[in-house]
């Protein structure tokens, strides 16, 4: 099996981070604050070492206020911490991970946060906006065009986060921080095999994505590829 979630398409060719950096300035300098719907896993994480860095650089204020806003993205940031030796990120980076970084434990002090009006970053999940604690946020934030909403990853079709745009607050959708492998990656993943399989099922993506993957295995491997329906049965 192999997933298509970019298996149409490829990651666009930016400096993310740069992307970031100058979102966060703008935003900054007109007095308004970043929502960034976040998965809490790994995603959240990564952001937050790339937060750090900008400031390191100076191309984030220092003293800005960064505020991770979910319980389950706080729990993986501190099992992250405590298995940082098993991480491909170096120990000074992961040390300063969480510094100046506050935590937002408890419902009433996140509706609290809702309502700051201070320039900040505020990290909240779920990451496609589909509920949690980014919601109020969003209520909060959306109708003040000083504001700016990033969505830092692939957003499924249907969701709140993909029909968000008609709000007042700039949205970016940066999909240069996905975990997903765009279609060329995909491909070369692919041609590592070292013998084909008897039969390739693409998965995972959205009918235009999954098959335009299935068409490419088809004709660059010459390998039996399909799209199985939903909830297809199949014996090996």
């Amino acid at each position: 099996l192999v997933e298509a979630t970019y298996g149409n398409r490829l990651h666009p060719k930016e400096d993310v981070q740069a992307r970031l950096g100058d979102i966060v300035r703008r935003t900054v300098q007109r007095g308004g604050s970043v929502l960034m719907p976040a998965f809490a896993v790994g995603r959240a994480q990564a952001l937050l070492l790339v937060l750090q860095r900008l400031k390191r650089e100076g191309d984030i204020p220092p003293s800005l206020p960064i505020f991770l806003d979910s319980p389950m993205a706080i729990a993986a940031t501190e099992l992250t911490l405590r298995h940082r030796r098993l991480l491909r990120v170096s120990a000074r980076e992961l040390a300063q991970l969480t510094d100046g970084v506050r935590f937002v434990e408890t419902g009433v002090q996140s509706q609290r946060l809702s309502r700051n009006r201070m320039p900040a970053v505020i990290i909240s999940a779920s990451g496609m906006a589909t509920g949690g604690r980014v919601l109020h946020h969003l209520q909060a934030m959306a109708p003040d065009e000083r504001h700016h909403i990033v969505f830092p990853g692939f957003q499924v079709a249907g969701t709140r986060g993909a029909r968000l745009v008609a709000v007042r607050a700039d949205v970016s959708h940066l999909e240069g921080f996905s975990g997903h492998a765009d279609a060329d990656e995909l491909m070369q993943w692919l041609r590592g095999f070292e013998r084909a399989p008897r039969h390739c099922f693409v998965v995972h993506g959205d009918p235009q994505a999954t098959d335009a993957l299935r068409f490419r295995i088809g004709n660059e491997l010459s390998w039996r590829a399909s799209v199985p329906p939903h909830a297809t049965a199949v014996e090996v």
